[in-house]
């Protein structure tokens, strides 16, 4: 990799951290890069988030402060064609008063060039439709659309999901604007060390001011070997509408 690119990739990354992951706990806190299962192949991933020190104040009434809280999910996927993948979700939340609830159901179909692992520029597109509890999420139905676009040259890599989320349900069905981006150095074939940001500028026709933009930066080890593939990273809220400290892990199994 030249080193114009490399300083291309890092400006890519400074200024996408300068930009502003939502101040509540989330289920899901990954970075997509176009990489699915084999046709005919069954995926178990376990995602697990820990708020060390967040927000105190829930969401929307009757939500759970994300201070303290542990939100997770199964992620059942299984491969269709080398270009497709369907999934499912159950997420919970363990809130930091102990009181545990499973919260939603969601679906998805993800759509991605083909062997995106061994392709230097990969990209895809991932459609998400949820239904969740009104102790969960402000609305029941939603809906969201992830794009991802990536480059890999060894030994860096760089993706960017522009996410659109949007209530089906509701008074209110702006699309809201919630972009995460990833810089990571290969370092052996099976460990990555990476940079993650996410996002939330909020509804796209009246986009929230500086502060209340949450804004927060992973610090992430990916291990890709067998018998299981570990994602886990520590976070830093930069906003008030971020939380502080956040803990992640995924762990990806296959059949």
């Amino acid at each position: 990799m030249t080193l114009r690119f490399a300083r291309r990739v890092a400006f890519a990354v400074l200024t996408a951290l300068t930009s502003a992951l939502p101040g509540y706990a989330a289920d899901e806190i990954q970075v997509y890069n176009a990489e699915i299962n084999d046709p005919g192949e069954f995926s178990l991933q376990l995602h697990g988030n820990y708020v060390i020190e967040g927000i105190r104040t829930p969401e929307f009434p009757g939500g759970t402060p994300a201070h303290h809280a542990f939100n997770g999910t199964p992620e059942f996927a299984y491969g269709l064609e080398d270009w497709w993948e369907i999934g499912a979700y159950i997420p919970y939340e363990l809130s930091g008063d102990g009181h545990f609830q499973i919260g939603s159901v969601k679906l998805r179909s993800l759509f991605v060039s083909p062997h995106a692992a061994d392709r230097n520029f990969f990209y895809g597109v991932n459609f998400e439709l949820g239904y969740a509890k009104s102790t969960y999420a402000e609305t029941h139905y939603n809906m969201e659309m992830r794009p991802m676009i990536g480059w890999r040259e060894a030994p860096w890599e760089f993706i960017v999901n522009p996410i659109l989320g949007m209530a089906l349900s509701g008074p209110d069905q702006t699309p809201t604007f919630e972009p995460s981006a990833r810089l990571g150095y290969i370092l052996s074939p099976t460990w990555t060390a990476a940079v993650e940001h996410y996002t939330d500028f909020g509804p796209l026709n009246n986009l929230n001011g500086r502060t209340q933009q949450a804004q927060e930066t992973f610090l992430v080890l990916d291990y890709t070997g067998a018998p299981v593939a570990v994602n886990f990273g520590v976070g830093h809220g930069w906003t008030q509408a971020s939380n502080d400290w956040t803990f992640k892990f995924i762990l990806d199994f296959s059949f």
